[in-house]
């Protein structure tokens, strides 16, 4: 069980952003090309354990003054550094491999991704600002992997949103941090040194502002409406709001920021905001000929 916890199986469920082009691109029905971004995401997988391994690896000593960090296999003694090391060799070959094997562009976009956040580990993360620039880049990344697969173009819309969607989750993040400083008295990070509450909070509520009028922009934007012939795709966008009002009440009324992934895995809110979008796009663009629709 700890081995299977070093490789940290809940944030894969990053690696779903892969699909968000076939799902902006009204693909989702193409059985090839999902079948092709499944199996990048399986790589991608290997590649973000490996990379976690090795930022564990780094950050022991640090991840035991942590509340919660401190139970992490590397940093408890469940795992020793050698299996360790053995167990991110054998998912960089298998990553990597993988990626060569679906299409050698993806590799290129999976090699960006493993060296970036190698240099994160390594103590880019330890520069505030830059950080949470990285973080995002990541899941930018991902986006484009998931072009880059399914040979589905990406709307320039999109690649904003989800790197400013990215942001704002990273700057809830590093808010936690910043609470948890306050209340131990120890840095969990290096990087907190270069933030406080009052930025903090100005940053939320700046991205959060352009992450909506973003969206909203994509909706109506001549270029979406004409790909996806129909104009009603703004009536998302009350999903979009919720689910942002709910994050930032998670943040700001219960203290609790510290990891999104966590935040989608256990909020009800969150996860039928979320499925509600998902069904309300998806509905919008596959069945945009049906007579509710008709003027």
């Amino acid at each position: 069980m700890a081995y299977l916890k070093l490789l940290r199986p809940k944030d894969w469920a990053k690696n779903l952003f892969l699909f968000l082009p076939l799902f902006f691109g009204g693909e989702m029905f193409n059985i090839s090309k999902v079948s092709g971004v499944a199996l990048g995401i399986i790589a991608f997988s290997f590649i973000a354990s490996c990379i976690y391994i090795i930022n564990d690896y780094r950050d022991i000593e640090e991840d035991r003054k942590h509340p919660l960090k401190r139970k992490r296999p590397l940093a408890s003694g469940e795992v020793s550094k050698p299996a360790a090391l053995v167990i991110c060799g054998v998912l960089m070959i298998l990553g990597f491999g993988l990626s060569w094997f679906i299409r050698d562009k993806f590799l290129f976009v999976i090699a960006i991704y493993f060296f970036l956040n190698l240099g994160y580990s390594l103590g880019l993360k330890n520069i505030p600002i830059l950080d949470i620039i990285i973080l995002a880049v990541g899941f930018v990344l991902r986006i484009k992997a998931g072009s880059v697969i399914s040979q589905v173009p990406l709307s320039e819309w999109i690649i904003i949103m989800v790197f400013l969607l990215a942001i704002f989750m990273a700057i809830g993040k590093r808010r936690d941090d910043v609470l948890l400083k306050q209340s131990s008295g120890t840095d969990m990070r290096k990087s907190i040194k270069g933030y406080n509450l009052e930025l903090l909070n100005v940053l939320l509520a700046l991205v959060c502002a352009v992450i909506v009028v973003a969206y909203l922009m994509y909706t109506i934007s001549p270029q979406t409406q004409n790909y996806f012939k129909t104009h009603r795709l703004y009536y998302t966008c009350i999903f979009v709001i919720a689910g942002i009002m709910r994050y930032l009440q998670i943040i700001y009324v219960l203290a609790d920021s510290g990891s999104p992934t966590k935040i989608l895995y256990k909020d009800r809110f969150i996860q039928i905001t979320l499925l509600l979008w998902m069904a309300s796009y998806f509905f919008i663009i596959y069945f945009k000929d049906l007579a509710i629709f008709e003027e």
